[in-house]
């Protein structure tokens, strides 16, 4: 277990209006996410950021025009676990949120209702992941840092060459709610 209470928010609903910035050896990523809509998911991911899972984090898998994936402190694409005392949590897919665009922020799984702390950014639409993948949320500031990680070389195995890393994340509330 992380150490996090991880009923708080779900019972408060205290925590719309969310973004993150991703600092990582190619520059930084804010996300908005969307809470409202995936509140598990968005959750999953806001206590993972806050107790520092994420920090050091390679990006293990890089598929140009496809997609980059991270979130797995191990490195392999195998590990990973929920902020919960299951390593797993349902999906969140609703029909509406598709992977329609470049940086789209999704779910990975290891199939349905099968969530951890792994998720990927979208270099493009995939409508291919549309009713398998949570999407939870999309890049809002620093698009250009998704444009260098896909310019990374990778091996065979998509896995780049040299490890780009995620030295840390900052979570943002929403500066116009604290004013309410």
């Amino acid at each position: 277990s992380s150490g996090i209470n991880a009923e708080w928010p779900l019972r408060t609903g205290n925590f719309e209006g969310m973004s993150v910035t991703l600092h990582t050896d190619v520059g930084e990523m804010k996300v908005e996410l969307f809470c409202e809509e995936c509140p598990k998911t968005a959750y999953n991911f806001l206590a993972l950021c806050a107790s520092d899972y994420y920090n050091g984090c390679t990006f293990h898998r890089n598929i140009h025009g496809f997609l980059a994936q991270t979130g797995d402190p191990s490195g392999t694409g195998k590990g990973g676990r929920s902020c919960w005392k299951e390593r797993y949590f349902a999906d969140e897919i609703h029909e509406n949120m598709k992977h329609s665009k470049r940086g789209i922020l999704s779910m990975a799984n290891s199939g349905p209702n099968k969530n951890t702390s792994q998720f990927f950014f979208t270099y493009a639409e995939q409508v291919n992941l549309d009713g398998k993948y949570t999407v939870f949320g999309h890049i809002i500031n620093g698009i250009e840092a998704l444009d260098d990680l896909e310019k990374v070389p990778v091996d065979v195995k998509c896995r780049p060459i040299t490890d780009i890393k995620i030295r840390r994340t900052t979570v943002h509330a929403n500066p116009i709610a604290e004013w309410g």
